[in-house]
């Protein structure tokens, strides 16, 4: 073989390698992004089928049932325009409460009801996750316009 036949294959060789790679590493943040909707995107139909996906709000005052087994609570998450169900089995954060910011992450069952992995609860008094935060200022000035709230487009949440 020649010596420019030889370096062909070479660069060949390295640029299927290169791009094997880069499709490796695409491939595996796809798996791990978590999109964030509100419950009024969920009821929409905008939140994704069968895949994980985080939904925040505040938990809705006089929701939260804790279930005989001691770990499994139910409860629900609203954005003061619309309501979704969840379920939780494992241990609550300390902060968790009613009428408190909630974001869960988990998959949305066929009966309609949120399966959560994860919860997570606001650290302080005046944090709420920025997507929440404007999802309940929209379903409140649409509630006041006499309107349906309307809602941010869909962001990515690591």
């Amino acid at each position: 073989m020649k010596t420019r036949h030889k370096r062909l294959i070479l660069v060949s060789a390295g640029l299927a390698t290169l791009g094997l790679a880069a499709w490796l590493v695409l491939s595996a943040f796809n798996q791990n992004m978590v999109f964030f909707f509100t419950p009024t995107q969920v009821f929409a139909g905008e939140a994704p089928q069968g895949r994980s996906f985080r939904i925040g709000g505040m938990v809705e005052t006089g929701s939260i049932q804790r279930q005989p087994d001691g770990v499994t609570v139910n409860f629900v998450v609203t954005d003061m325009a619309q309501k979704i169900p969840v379920s939780y089995r494992g241990i609550l954060p300390d902060l968790f409460k009613e009428n408190k910011g909630v974001v869960a992450q988990g998959k949305l069952g066929a009966d309609g009801r949120f399966m959560a992995d994860e919860v997570l609860a606001k650290h302080d008094e005046n944090y709420m996750p920025p997507e929440a935060a404007y999802a309940l200022d929209q379903a409140k000035a649409g509630q006041v316009a006499g309107q349906p709230a309307s809602h941010p487009v869909m962001k990515e949440v690591k």
